[in-house]
């Protein structure tokens, strides 16, 4: 099957799957930001069983092939600081819900499943688990709280419906509570649902605080705060079947809430759009891309395209599954896992595209948007940026870096600013016209824009940048390759032999 795809040449000449891995050895200048983008590419890549994991039935799933039962689906996740219980809420839903026979229980290390998440005790890839309630399906995104794990936060994130705020009644809102929220309003998720926790651990009086607390940093970020569920309880309470008033009952007040958040729209008709959030492997199978989809209905056997980074690979969807079934189809808004045929793991990653051919989706290197510079007091800046402004653009679930090329005779642009300008790409990235994107230096975002305009390949070239440096790895032939093994080794017998003359 290697038929359906082209790889790319030097990817090829090097032996070397990972597009941004090969651009680093032959040369290309890589920021931080980019760099840890290949390691944390690395860790998003799950294990053979993850499958389970990644997508577990709501009511125990049988995972023969089967129509879904037409009811409404909600993207919804748990985002806040790190240690607040985001991960024990989670756990805690699954476990009240399965006594009504709606979810299967996950326990806290089934969701926080990798190794360096269980060594670290703390949730670094955005988890996908299934439930029901009486009236909705709920794909839910537990979300990282560490600051290190940021990026995956935001492709969590971007991904959701609607966002439960975990905020600990022992530490009140704290950096990344303040982070993640500001991070949802930038990607405009306008549904938010508070879950003030612990509060087993204090006074009544604290929680009070804290509660007023909350509400102002929702007011200051322009949420309605008078439009925000406010649930308060503990869920480790609920966990151990503990002080039912704060514990399970919190969960099932915290149910619904989510039982009433506003019905999203979603394009169904049209073409199939979805961004991949997650490659893995299913054993005896083959390739799975998870993710949500963005847009259109697919259909089992549907020949589909995946694209991004400058590459292009044409497959058939060979199965599609969602809460532990396999469907015949899948629609915008369903959290599923594509069974892609003749496609290798390594060749797709985090941030492509796949979707039917005639979807319009295309690959450019350069975009006419209209861009806002945040001030500081929005998390933004307090110098102006300047004419090929280079940080980290992040749109759906890619980061890229990205050059913002002023328009002539303008220099800098101060913060509070909005201007028409042009961007480009380090390297070719799916992007649609009217798509949100913000872009971050740092840890602050410091741009947020929309696309008004794909243009042509760009002409400007950029040493470091999206140009090759003046000095390039020549690619060597096999005889080289030998030769210079044995002149290595002489080299290394050489300097042995003069240092033993020495002694």
């Amino acid at each position: 099957m290697s038929g359906l795809f082209m790889e790319d040449d030097i990817q090829k000449q090097l032996g070397i799957d990972d597009y941004e891995r090969a651009l680093d050895v032959i040369g290309l200048e890589s920021d931080d930001s980019d760099s840890s983008s290949v390691i944390h590419n690395n860790i998003d890549i799950a294990d053979d069983n993850d499958m389970d994991l990644m997508l577990p039935s709501p009511v125990g799933g049988s995972g023969s092939a089967v129509t879904a039962e037409v009811r409404p689906r909600i993207n919804v996740g748990t985002i806040g600081h790190i240690d607040h219980g985001k991960t024990t809420l989670t756990a805690a839903i699954t476990k009240v819900l399965e006594k009504d026979g709606r979810a299967k229980y996950m326990k806290y290390a089934d969701i926080d499943r990798a190794p360096e998440e269980k060594a670290r005790g703390i949730t670094i890839n955005a988890c996908h688990i299934g439930y029901s309630t009486t009236t909705r399906d709920f794909a839910h995104t537990d979300c990282p709280g560490h600051i290190d794990y940021i990026k995956n936060m935001i492709v969590g994130t971007s991904q959701m419906d609607a966002a439960v705020l975990v905020v600990a009644a022992t530490d009140g809102t704290m950096p990344q509570t303040h982070e993640h929220l500001m991070l949802a309003k930038q990607i405009g998720l306008k549904n938010i649902i508070v879950y003030i926790n612990k509060v087993d651990l204090v006074d009544d009086q604290t929680v009070e605080l804290v509660q007023i607390e909350t509400v102002e940093l929702l007011q200051h970020l322009g949420f309605e705060s008078s439009k925000v569920p406010i649930v308060i309880g503990s869920a480790l309470c609920a966990l151990e079947n503990k002080d039912p008033e704060i514990g399970e009952q919190s969960i099932r007040k915290l149910l619904d809430a989510l039982d009433h958040i506003p019905l999203p729209e979603r394009k169904r008709s049209g073409p199939f759009v979805m961004p991949v959030e997650k490659v893995i492997t299913v054993a005896g199978r083959g390739t799975v891309l998870i993710g949500t989809i963005s847009e259109g209905t697919l259909n089992r056997s549907d020949p589909a395209v995946i694209q991004g980074y400058g590459q292009e690979f044409k497959t058939i969807v060979s199965s599609i599954r969602m809460f532990e079934n396999f469907i015949d189809k899948a629609e915008a808004g369903d959290n599923v896992g594509l069974l892609v045929r003749g496609i290798k793991k390594e060749v797709v990653r985090r941030g492509m595209y796949v979707s039917h051919q005639n979807a319009g989706v295309t690959q450019h290197d350069a975009v006419q948007a209209h861009i806002y510079v945040r001030t500081k007091a929005e998390g933004g800046r307090t110098k102006p940026i300047t004419n090929k402004y280079i940080q980290t653009m992040y749109m759906d679930t890619w980061d890229l870096a990205s050059c913002i090329m002023l328009p002539s005779g303008l220099n800098l642009v101060m913060p509070g600013e909005s201007i028409e300008t042009d961007i480009i790409l380090r390297t070719p990235m799916v992007v649609r016209k009217g798509q949100q994107f913000f872009i971050r230096e740092g840890k602050n975002t410091t741009v947020s824009g929309v696309v008004t305009k794909l243009l042509p390949p760009t002409e400007v070239m950029l040493s470091g940048f999206n140009r090759l440096r003046q000095a390039t790895v020549a690619i060597e032939s096999n005889a080289q390759v030998v030769q210079k093994k044995k002149f290595e080794k002489l080299a290394k017998e050489t300097k042995r032999k003069v240092s033993k003359h020495k002694k």
